[in-house]
């Protein structure tokens, strides 16, 4: 099973490329940019997240500094795009005021140390769960953890490589496993999990996905096409 998974996801991985091309993920200019927009990303479309930055940069609050000492009722009306925006207010100054008072505002000073350590570290912040912390440690970190969100999930459960009912940290195992190539695996990983975002979004939909047209289909374990 395991020969057989692995060569299936490096499949996936090159007919996802073939249709997509690479797509440079995380969008953003700084780590600290990075950081935030996986604040703000959760549970909306990036869109949203980008109009959010957006409204941030044009006011020149896009710095830690600027952010800690915006009260979290003004923050709210920036980051209102993003939708979330009370709840997503108190997250991002939970992690502005970690930030800024433990390490001076400096994001590496935050990410740095052994994998584990940081992400204990990061998920310690109330507001940031494992996705978000995982996301920040590999975009703006650099460290060697496979992100896994919703469409990494339903894509991996529809094709068979992992179950419906495994939970977070048995999908980030089963990827970070499986999913090796002979080059810059940091950037890999990074691809993987944008190729992973950009099948959910245009194709494995939740519902009515479009089986037919997407670039997995040959791996589809059935001939019939899900519809729900």
């Amino acid at each position: 099973m395991s020969k057989r998974l692995k060569r299936e996801l490096a499949e996936a991985y090159r007919l996802s490329f073939e249709r997509f091309g690479h797509q440079h993920w995380w969008p953003g200019e700084t780590d600290f940019e990075v950081c935030v927009g996986a604040i703000l990303t959760q549970n909306t479309a990036w869109t949203n997240v980008e109009k959010a930055i957006n409204n941030l940069k044009q006011s020149n609050l896009l710095n830690p500094k600027s952010l800690y000492e915006l009260p979290v009722e003004t923050l709210a009306t920036f980051i209102r795009p993003a939708g979330y925006f009370n709840i997503k207010a108190r997250r991002l100054k939970n992690f502005i005021k970690t930030l800024y008072e433990q390490y001076h505002g400096d994001v590496q000073a935050l990410l740095r140390g052994e994998r584990m350590e940081v992400r204990n570290r990061l998920l310690s912040i109330n507001g940031i769960g494992k996705e978000t912390a995982d996301s920040m440690m590999l975009y703006a970190g650099q460290h060697l953890i496979f992100v896994v969100d919703a469409y990494t999930r339903r894509i991996f459960s529809r094709h068979g490589w992992c179950n419906e009912d495994d939970d977070y940290d048995e999908i980030q195992a089963i990827c970070e496993e499986n999913i090796r190539n002979s080059g810059n695996i940091l950037d890999y990983w990074r691809d993987y999990h944008a190729q992973i975002v950009m099948l959910g979004k245009n194709y494995c939909k939740n519902r009515n996905p479009q089986c037919e047209v997407c670039p997995l289909k040959p791996l589809l374990k059935t001939e019939k096409i899900l519809s729900s």
